[in-house]
Parts: structure tokens; sequence; C-alpha cells
């Protein structure tokens, strides 16, 4: 890896274009350097978990609107979209909107954290449904993968959006593009003004992810891949777009991020160099905010010391800024307290979230947000007696730069009325690469079944689990394949529209 250093040009400087950073991410994805299977393998556990969660929600409100969106753009020979039968295709960019939204929906695919955050794995929906519609081969869905993860993570390494208030798809709209272009084979010049253009039009605040969240939360990554499937069209039939798009004096770094003093160092892989980055991220074993995972794996232990919640006197957890701030009391969120907030509020407060996984010693995707259960009465008490509290070692830990210090928990105490306190800890949720129980192949696939029980039928849950197994050696115009089809009669159809 090859740190480059980014900052702010005068225009009168005239900035080669070698010296863009959009360009260096170009060279990157336009290197066709050999995949390892390690990755190869990882990119198939992730297309399992995305269809697994965009499955589970594929008749929540957003996902169903979305959808009936993109089927008012049928394409022949187009991409498939999640839930339908496969032989009804729509344009690419409506497919990546369909399939985007539902994945997102339940907050429970692939995550990365570090300078900033991510989901990664909203790469995939907008790079499959181009390689479906143009008739790519597994090869070049995995390659194109590869480099999507690649600039997104390696993004995230660098450049913090979430200090200045900018939501994380800024980060992803540029990888999603480069990812596609790489599927492509496109020359570097090309993807180059795609990552331009993909990032000039993806900058949105992080209203969407304040005070009441709304659907907004699911669809926002879907825009970021319709936005890209859009780009890369553009730039194919030569198009240009707006340049330096990092660098400029009137540019993202000038006036929205750090300013035209800051100094970013953005680690990217070197010529020849394997794109290995999907392997630092980790997926999530319950649906909620990420850093939530290992304090409910937490609250799941301390559990067996607490027999009788209601002897909770006060509850204090002691975790990172990002997660006080963000999901905990610093976030100065009253709707977080609320048990009428919407599931996107619930599933960003770790108080809710704490109090229900310490009950009931469980969590699920729909029961542990249902109404009834966020407004019963020993719940909410339990809630409000929940606090958070910035701590520096977990705040330090949280942006380690050793693998093994990284820490995205807390340590709990919880006072009881007799006076006694309980105390415990958790770096890391069990599900991540350094946790109790890593996730593994079987693990996502057992996800799958979970999440899909009594939606899908057992016949087509084995043939997308055995076909998608087979990713790398599925010849070209067969990747259509890898959408999973609903029952008949079984998808919902939501209010109509425009489309």
């Amino acid at each position: 890896m090859k740190l480059h250093e980014v900052r702010v040009h005068p225009s009168s400087a005239r900035l080669p274009r070698e010296q863009h950073l959009a360009w260096k991410i170009a060279g990157v994805a336009s290197d066709k350097v050999a995949v390892g299977r390690d990755v190869a393998d990882m990119i198939v556990n992730r297309i399992i978990d995305n269809a697994a969660v965009a499955l589970a929600a594929i008749n929540r409100h957003s996902a169903v609107s979305a959808r009936d969106m993109a089927l008012g753009h049928p394409r022949k020979g187009g991409a498939t979209v999640f839930g339908v039968p496969g032989g009804r295709r729509v344009s690419a960019e409506w497919a990546a909107w369909a399939n985007g939204t539902a994945v997102r929906e339940l907050d429970m695919h692939d995550t990365f954290l570090a300078a900033d955050y991510a989901h990664p794995g909203d790469n995939i929906p907008p790079v499959l449904a181009v390689a479906q519609a143009l008739q790519k081969s597994g090869r070049d869905l995995i390659r194109g993968l590869a480099a999507a993860y690649e600039i997104h993570i390696d993004l995230v390494r660098a450049i913090c959006l979430h200090e200045h208030k900018i939501d994380h798809i800024a980060h992803l709209c540029p990888a999603q593009a480069a990812g596609i272009g790489a599927l492509l084979g496109l020359r570097q010049d090309a993807i180059f003004q795609a990552v331009q253009q993909a990032l000039h039009v993806a900058i949105t605040t992080r209203q969407s992810r304040k005070g009441e969240i709304s659907s907004w939360k699911a669809y926002a990554p879907a825009h970021a891949g319709k936005l890209a499937v859009e780009a890369i069209d553009r730039a194919m039939r030569g198009e240009g777009a707006p340049s330096p798009i990092y660098e400029g004096e009137d540019s993202v770094i000038a006036w929205i991020l750090s300013g035209p003093e800051a100094v970013y160092q953005v680690p990217l892989p070197e010529s020849g160099e394997p794109k290995r980055a999907i392997l630092d991220s980790f997926t999530k074993e319950h649906s909620a905010e990420y850093q939530s995972q290992a304090l409910i794996d937490l609250a799941f232990r301390m559990r067996e010391r607490i027999p009788d919640t209601g002897q909770i006197e006060k509850i204090v957890l002691h975790t990172s800024h990002h997660t006080h701030n963000v999901i905990g009391t610093g976030a100065g969120d009253p709707q977080k307290m609320d048990p009428k907030a919407s599931r996107e509020t619930l599933d960003h407060s770790i108080m809710y979230i704490f109090a229900v996984a310490l009950q009931d010693g469980r969590w699920h995707h729909v029961d542990s947000y249902a109404p009834r259960r966020a407004a019963r009465r020993d719940t909410v008490d339990l809630w409000r007696r929940i606090e958070t509290r910035e701590d520096a070692e977990w705040t330090r830990r949280y942006h380690a730069k050793d693998p093994n210090e990284l820490a995205f928990g807390g340590r709990a105490e919880v006072l009881m009325q007799d006076g006694s306190v309980v105390v415990d800890e958790l770096a890391v949720a069990n599900a991540h690469p350094l946790g109790a129980r890593p996730f593994a192949r079987a693990d996502y696939i057992r996800k799958f079944h979970t999440l899909t029980d009594g939606i899908v039928s057992p016949r087509e849950a084995r043939r997308f689990i055995e076909l998608v197994q087979d990713l790398p050696r599925l010849p070209a115009g067969e990747l259509h394949g890898l959408n999973v089809a609903m029952p008949a009669g079984t998808l919902a159809v939501g209010r109509p529209g425009i489309f």
C-alpha cells in the first residue's frame, strides 16, 4: 500500500491529472491484478449476506416502494430485482436502486469502521446489476467487487465525513463507480471521470441519520448506486466531470470537508498489488447499527448475572466517542428515548437496544423492534435508566491502527437497587474476525436460511446457495441466477407513484 497526500491546490497550479486522487483511484480500478482465492471466497460470503438481509426486508415499505419504481423501468436483457422472477428484467440503475434499498433496510449487512464508517456491501447491488445487464461472468463480477471494496475501505481509512456532517455515501458512490469500471475493464481515463462525477453528485448531509430517522437511511446507498451507474454510462460516452473533484479550490475538500489547509493521507494499492480490503470488513450477526453489535453480545452475557432487570437502578455504558455521540445519549436526540420512534431510530439507540437485549437474551430483526415490544412498560422504564459516557480509552481503541487493538464495544456498569454493581466489557462482537465466534461460510449460509425461512421456498434457497458458491466458474451471461425469487403471489405492492 502507498500513502497518497491529498490537499487543495489553486486552479492556477494546473494540477497534473496524474496527481489527482480520482486518477489514482481509477488506476487501482483499472489494474487487472489477479483476485486471491480468499478474497473471492469472501465476496461469495457477502453476496449471500446481502441476499439474506434483502429478502428478510422484501415486503417492508421502503423495499416495496423501491421495487415498484424499478419495475416501472422494464428492459429486455436488463438486471434482476430481488424477489421478482428472473425473467422479468429492469434497467441496471433501477435494479441497483431496488436491490440496494432492500439490502440496506434492516441495517444487518457488512461494516467497516476507521476514520469514517461504511457498509461496503452497499457496493454489491450496482456492480451486480451492471454485470447482469451487460452479460458479464462470475470472474468479472469478482474483479469489480474486489475493486469497489478496496476503494471504499481505503477512503474510509483516511477521510472523515462524519465530523463535517456529511453522509457516508460520499465515499460509497465513487467506490461503486470504480467497481463498475473494473467490472467492465474500462480504461483509467473513463473511470477517472466517472469517479469524479460520482463524488460530485453524492454529497448529502447527515440529517438523514439524525433525529427522527426516516426510510431515506435505506434509500441513500441505493441512490448512490443509481448515480454511480449513471456516472459510468456518461464516462463511457466520453463525457467529463468536475475536476479536480478532491483537490480543486472549490472542491469537496475545500468547502465541504476540512478546508484549504487540510492534508489527507489516503492509502491505495500499488500497481500489481492485490486488492484485499474486503478481508478487513466484518458482517453483523444482529440487525442493528454496528456499534451495538458487541454491546448486544455483552448484554446477553451479563443477563446471566442479573436475574431480575426490574431491580436495576441505573446502567452506564462507557464507550467510544462515536458510539456515545451517534447512537448514545451524547447524540442529544430525544427520539432515541421515545417508544413510538421509528424502527430506523430505534436501531440507532443503544439505550433501547441494550435494554431489550438484556431483558430478552435474544435479538430478532422483526420482533425486537415491534411497536408492542418497544412500548412495554418495564422496557421503557429500564431504557430510560441507561446512559452512555465517552471513555478516552475506548475512543483510542476505536481508532487504533493495530487490528488487535481495535474495539467497537464498551464497558457496562449496572448499578442494582441494593447497591451492588455488575460490571463487564466486550471489545468486539462475537461474529467479528477477532471475536468469540468469527463468521465463516457456514455462518453466512445459516444467516441466509434464518432470515429467509418462511419467505423463500427451500428449493429456491438451495438453488441460490449452490449457484453463488460456484461464482468464480459462472460463465458470461449466467449471473441472472444470483437473483432469488419469491413464491408467486407473496410480493407486496405499494402505493402508486409516477413510474
